[in-house]
């Protein structure tokens, strides 16, 4: 097979990906091997790859390759979520581009619409991250609307309903008014927002006197049902038991008396309006006040809003602030900055509404999942400072709202058979649930006397038995597949959905298993620009990840993403990383061909070579140690670190350099046996991080069969190593590098053979001496006990190295050229010194500034010393 003089990574990536696929690699079933089992967090069915997923798959795919390559039988259960609202609102808006409304839709007929849209776009993002290298078990692949996965959320509502957990309440609800549903706590944005507070003058029944109320939403007086006063507050004695009158509706509403009214906020009078407000509502019930809703589901105002009525909320609060300006009821206005929940979905403002809903009860359900993270350590989140962050949302956990006013989702298994709020059943299927109506109330009921809750479950309720229903273990819990691969071991994902959904499914799992469904939880950071800006389409910063792919090869994009991201700590991508890869992949590209490209014989084996052999094997060995580490504590970026820089510095910068054969020389079959050894183990360690380039690699090293493929071969194994042999070649690489710094400086070219004799005050070893005489082109290497005259000299440590001077050197310039260098040197550190000894400038500088100047004196000092040396030797 023909090297190509290139790396090509397109031509390169779809000829491995289908030979993988081909060759059924990503595949797995139970069988006698230990499970290590990864499940995708579902990406939106219709949504498209992004660099967030970018990061979060790359990651997976390292985790669920390496698992591969250590003898695991490794599976990666890929799949998408329904995503109710998002697809909903999609579909919603492309019938109203083709003139068609919802609302005249059957449920029926818009689910036919909603799959018609899933089954053309969905998926994409799948197919996406196949380009990725993402080695999925495409198999598996699995969908929160699949019937069996929707069967496992029907029959957990189910059986939560008949545990008591799950329950109907006529609540106070966050409400979507673009989205037409209503939303969990969890769901809602809280954003500061200038705004302004509106004094609104309310008449007293029966005289000319007015109180004041300031509200922020002066469109919410049609729903008013009282004024409150404090009644310890003096300044409104003479108000109780009065009534006043809401400006512009007429209305005549009592004054209430409660200790909730702040004295010091606004006016001291409060208008409620218990339909509304939360705190509102409390006070109603408590009161016992009239409950007067004035909004319609898109939050405009409805009948009670008087001529208002159809118009939006905020289109309202603009005009009504005019009219009660005009009428007198305006006092004045100020601005105002206060929080105000936003949709996490669709970025609308929340209207607090009060419906019939299901909910999920918490306190009980959440103990266990308080207990495995923060108490028993079961499961581990990555990094550990997201542990507060749990804490905090689990013990202030409020009960779960899970029905959304969508049909796009699982529809509530509840079927109501009467008008009373408690006329109802709760049944897997309308069979079973007419039997269990006919058994509760009348057995002679029919099925048409049934009808189904109109609502669908939230997305989240769905997918918090993912780790689970993706192997049947709702449905069957004692099926092959579950027991085998559940739990699972690592969940990558974002801290946005710590509580959204990596809780949730810890609950469940525990709730449905007495079992964790993941072991250790690593969260990535958010992908920024450089300006620390989160990458958004809106924006423009976010760049197309396919793009990326098609400029710098996959293999380029997933190793610029991994270096620079550190668990839970955000990325400032920039593409140059991208470039990094790419030169990374081309390093390794060449010292492939370098390698490949030497003539091998039958020869004996240099010494050099030997050592080098010895060194690499040891370096490898401890880069395999410190791997090891990193992957135990999920620090991924520091691990392709180590492997960064174990190929690029001491494999291709200094293994193939010392034992590269001499010009149109052949390289000995032991040296090129290791070399190739060397290299097979280096592509093993590079292959989770670059899947395409190493099995290219791999597959032109010698003729494999797919058992042989590099995607399945053996993880090296971790043997013991020589630490001072390691050692000792930190030093050898420090006296090499000053060798070729002197030639450079003295123009004396690498193939001009020199002498060097060295001082060892050091007390080296010798055992590097044939690499020093190989790689410095030493003719001779001679340790001496005292200097010599007349010779080139430069120290490491202690340890001194002199070059006797060969006659084509000039010593009077020499000497002319270091007394200059010696001159600018000292003038230079006479400034350094000016600063230091200037107590305004040490007082009043930062300490990052201090140190670099301490430095600069240093290495001043450091320098004037090997000069002076210099010049000694030669005069």
């Amino acid at each position: 097979m023909s090297i190509p003089a290139q790396f090509n990574a397109a031509a390169v990536e779809k000829k491995w990906y289908d030979y993988w696929m081909k060759n059924n690699y990503f595949h797995s079933k139970p069988d006698h091997r230990k499970p290590y089992t990864i499940t995708i967090p579902p990406p939106n069915v219709t949504g498209v790859l992004h660099m967030g997923h970018m990061l979060n798959n790359t990651i997976q795919d390292v985790l669920i390759r390496r698992a591969r390559l250590k003898g695991f039988n490794a599976c990666w259960v890929p799949g998408t979520d329904h995503a109710s609202i998002a697809t909903e609102a999609k579909v919603v808006a492309k019938l109203k581009s083709e003139g068609i409304n919802k609302n005249d839709l059957t449920r029926e007929e818009f689910l036919k619409h909603a799959w018609d849209w899933t089954d053309k776009y969905g998926g994409t993002i799948l197919e996406q991250l196949k380009q990725l290298g993402c080695s999925c078990d495409w198999d598996r692949t699995k969908f929160t609307m699949d019937p069996d996965m929707s069967a496992s959320v029907i029959r957990s509502f189910v059986d939560l309903y008949n545990k008591g957990y799950i329950y109907r309440g006529y609540r106070m609800v966050n409400w979507d008014p673009e989205a037409k549903t209503t939303l969990s706590d969890e769901e809602v944005i809280f954003e500061e927002r200038q705004g302004k507070l509106y004094f609104l003058k309310y008449q007293i029944e029966g005289s000319s006197d007015f109180l004041t109320v300031a509200t922020t939403r002066p469109e919410t007086i049609f729903g008013d049902s009282a004024v409150c006063i404090n009644p310890n507050d003096e300044r409104f004695t003479h108000l109780k038991g009065k009534k006043a009158i809401v400006p512009i509706c007429g209305r005549v509403v009592p004054i209430i008396e409660d200790d909730y009214v702040d004295v010091e906020f606004g006016t001291g009078c409060l208008k409620v309006t218990p339909a509304h407000d939360m705190n509102d509502k409390t006070l109603g019930e408590k009161h016992n006040l009239e409950i007067i809703d004035i909004f319609n589901e898109d939050a405009s105002l409805n009948s009670y809003g008087l001529h208002y009525q159809g118009k939006d909320r905020f289109v309202v609060r603009e005009e009504i602030a005019k009219e009660l300006e005009t009428t007198g009821a305006l006092a004045k206005t100020e601005n105002y900055l206060n929080k105000v929940g936003t949709s996490e979905r669709t970025k609308a403002v929340i209207e607090p509404r009060l419906s019939d809903q299901w909910f999920l009860s918490m306190e009980e359900l959440v103990k266990p999942a308080i207990k495995s993270v923060l108490e028993t350590k079961e499961i581990k989140l990555y990094p550990s400072r997201f542990d507060n962050t749990y804490r905090h949302w689990l013990e202030n956990i409020r009960d779960w709202n899970i029905s959304r006013q969508l049909w796009w989702g699982q529809q509530i298994p509840a079927y109501f058979y009467g008008d009373g709020k408690e006329d109802f059943v709760v049944a897997e299927t309308p069979e079973l649930a007419l039997a269990l109506a006919r058994e509760k109330v009348n057995p002679n009921l029919q099925a048409s006397d049934l009808r189904q809750d109109a609502d669908a479950l939230d997305t989240w309720f769905s997918s918090w038995l993912w780790p689970m229903a993706v192997f049947g273990g709702i449905m069957e819990p004692e099926n092959e597949d579950f027991k085998y691969y559940y739990p699972t071991n690592d969940l990558v994902t974002g801290p946005d959905i710590l509580f959204f959904w990596v809780a949730r499914m810890i609950i469940a799992g525990y709730e449905y298993t007495g079992k964790k469904p993941f072991s250790n939880v690593y969260l990535t950071g958010l992908v920024r620009d450089k300006q620390r800006r989160k990458m958004s389409k809106s924006l423009g910063n976010s760049p197309e990840p396919l793009e990326l792919i098609e400029k710098f090869g996959a293999d380029g994009v997933r190793v610029g993403l991994l270096l620079s991201a550190s668990a839970g700590n955000d990325i400032m991508f920039d593409e140059e990383l991208c470039n990094n890869g790419k030169a990374f992949a081309n390093k390794i590209w060449n010292a492939f061909r370098l390698i490949k490209g030497w003539e091998v014989a039958d020869i004996a084996q240099p010494e050099s070579s030997k050592v080098a052999i010895e060194w690499y094997e040891s370096k490898l060995q401890q880069t395999l140690v410190e791997i090891e580490d990193h992957f135990e504590k999920y620090r991924l970026s520091d691990a392709l670190m180590a492997i960064y820089k174990l190929v690029w510095d001491d494999f291709c910068s200094w293994f193939l350099e010392m034992i590269k054969p001499a010009y149109q020389q052949p390289i000995d079959s032991a040296t090129f046996n290791k070399a190739i050894e060397m290299l097979e183990a280096n592509l093993k360690l590079l292959h989770p991080f670059m899947p395409f380039l190493t099995e290219e690699i791999w597959q032109h090293i010698a003729d494999r069969t797919p058992e042989q493929a590099l995607i399945i071969a053996e993880y090296p194994k971790m043997t013991s190593f020589n630490e001072k042999l390691i050692s000792d070649f930190e030093f050898t690489s420090e006296v090499i590098a000053g060798l070729r710094t002197i030639r450079a400086a003295k123009n004396i070219a690498m193939k001009d053979a020199i002498d060097l004799k060295v001082v060892n005050n050091e007390k080296v070893s010798t055992y590097f001496d044939s690499v020093i005489m190989k790689l410095g082109n030493i003719v001779s290497l001679e340790y001496i006990t005292d200097k010599i005259d007349g010779a080139l000299t430069y120290r490491v440590k202690s340890n001194e190295y002199f070059i006797p001077v060969s006659g084509n050197i000039d010593i009077a310039a020499e000497i002319a050229k270091l007394t200059e260098e010696l001159k600018y040197t000292q003038g230079f550190l006479r400034s350094v010194q000016g600063k230091l000894s200037n107590e305004k400038f040490v007082c009043g500088a930062p300490e990052k500034v201090l140190e670099i100047e301490r430095k600069k004196e240093a290495d001043a000092l450091a320098k004037i010393a090997t000069i002076e040396q210099s010049l000694a030797s030669l005069q």
